[in-house]
């Protein structure tokens, strides 16, 4: 319909404005200092390489198109207007699983680093998991000690969405949740109307 082809156009037209930006020199702002981890996330500092930020804006560019090309069901994201180092993104829960159609968002924070070091990503929406925290923060391993500069943004909200019907029980950062989904999945829903609306978000 007209809403989608409005949506199209202004990725595209968004995009062409990155693209110009890189050839002509990107002025735009640069990524915020790291906020500080909540206690459980448990996150590490891989080792980091020097990158210039024209070679991390190339290769957001690269991922952004290869992201709106690829059309993975339940999965995108994109720059905010102002920052291509800041990202939103939206992951929709599988079929057959407890969080099925259940659409969550998230934010996405890229370095100068990158892509030798992750991206700070968190639930902006209220995630009721396993392996989510009550700040949004994610215990995921590719975030963590597992990450490679192979991976990309695609790759890594796939990996979030698979996390959702599959938690990490041995790595818990939410202890209730872990519990629940350990006694039994059908138990572990019950309580999930209530807490995984997409109206109710993490404290900024």
């Amino acid at each position: 319909g007209r809403k989608k082809k409005d949506l199209c156009f202004r990725s595209l037209l968004l995009l062409s404005i990155f693209v110009m930006a890189a050839v002509n020199g990107y002025q735009g702002n640069t990524p915020a200092a790291d906020p500080p981890a909540s206690n459980g996330s448990k996150q590490s500092a891989p080792p980091t390489k020097t990158v210039d930020s024209q070679s991390v804006l190339k290769r957001l560019q690269s991922e952004l198109m290869g992201l709106m090309m690829g059309g993975d069901p339940g999965i995108s994201a994109f720059p905010e207007e102002d920052n291509i180092f800041c990202w939103k993104g939206t992951i929709t829960g599988s079929k057959d699983t407890v969080f099925e159609g259940t659409e969550y968002r998230l934010s996405l924070s890229f370095s100068n680093d990158y892509p030798f070091k992750p991206p700070k990503i968190k639930f902006q929406t209220t995630c009721f998991h396993p392996n989510v925290d009550l700040y949004g923060n994610i215990c995921l391993d590719i975030l963590q000690d597992k990450w490679s500069s192979a991976y990309d943004v695609r790759t890594i909200l796939l990996s979030i969405q698979s996390l959702l019907g599959e938690p990490n029980i041995s790595s818990p950062l939410n202890t209730q949740a872990a519990q629940l989904w350990s006694n039994q999945e059908e138990m572990f829903y019950k309580p999930l109307p209530g807490m995984i609306s997409s109206s109710c978000y993490y404290d900024s």
